[in-house]
């Protein structure tokens, strides 16, 4: 296999990951909900409830419990966005980082919430868009640089969102998970990317010389080439001469 198919399959499977996987998440989160509202269950008592021992499973349940079809429809799709994004373009850590991610920000939430149930997947939402963000501008790479500008442009306004407002709405939730997200886009090494040239990386030189540029001295003086009198490192025996007389003339007149 030539290293052309490796780089069409390596590119396949990575599709492949970023739409299996979040659909698979993204449907999960509706089945609970189908569950819930099926069977007449309250899951609400699973979420996060700050400082209280029975909150403590609601670290891992609580995003996938929503208060009703609203609230789970807003968080379906930018989780949908942004777990594709985060599978495409760190596949090797994907799974390692949403599980880090969701502990550390339903632990934060525990930690600094009000004594209420904070359910929804809306602290994750925040936590992969801070990751991928703050990710993508410490990696210097062009790619994962402009998916941080794509992040900032269709959920920039989130950050409003890590403050105090709305009654219902867990603020707390929200920040926690950005904090989450920030630590973790430094902790957490990606080698997905590493073999792409980034901005800095000195381009390869061709093999073969372009004629046109063998023109052009060390200095950037244009100097055509004369195929009749070429010399053997490609310059006109008589270049020199006819700048001289060029030269000359101009000083003249």
């Amino acid at each position: 296999m030539n290293q052309k198919d490796l780089i069409v399959q390596h590119h396949r499977r990575s599709i492949t990951a970023a739409i299996l996987w979040p659909v698979l998440i993204v449907l999960s989160l509706w089945i609970v909900y189908w569950v819930e509202i099926k069977f007449r269950f309250n899951f609400t008592s699973f979420g996060v409830y700050p400082r209280e021992m029975k909150g403590l499973v609601g670290i891992i349940a609580s995003p996938f419990i929503h208060s009703g079809i609203e609230h789970l429809y807003k968080n379906s799709i930018p989780v949908l966005v942004l777990t594709a994004s985060l599978f495409y373009f760190y596949k090797d850590i994907a799974w390692k980082t949403l599980l880090y991610g969701l502990i550390l920000s339903g632990l934060l939430t525990w930690l600094i919430g009000r004594p209420s149930y904070h359910i929804g997947a809306s602290g994750m939402v925040y936590f992969l868009a801070s990751f991928l963000f703050f990710k993508g501008l410490k990696s210097r790479n062009y790619r994962l640089i402009a998916l941080s500008l794509i992040v900032v442009f269709l959920y920039g306004s989130l950050v409003w969102g890590t403050m105090p407002g709305k009654p219902g709405i867990s603020w707390e939730g929200h920040l926690s998970g950005f904090v989450a997200g920030l630590v973790f886009s430094f902790i957490l090494k990606s080698s997905h990317f590493s073999s792409l040239p980034s901005p800095d990386t000195p381009k390869p030189k061709p093999e073969k010389e372009d004629e046109f540029l063998k023109q052009f001295d060390e200095q950037g003086n244009f100097r055509p080439l004369d195929p009749e009198n070429e010399d053997a490192s490609g310059y006109s025996q008589n270049s020199t001469a006819e700048d001289e007389d060029q030269v000359t003339y101009t000083s003249d007149s």
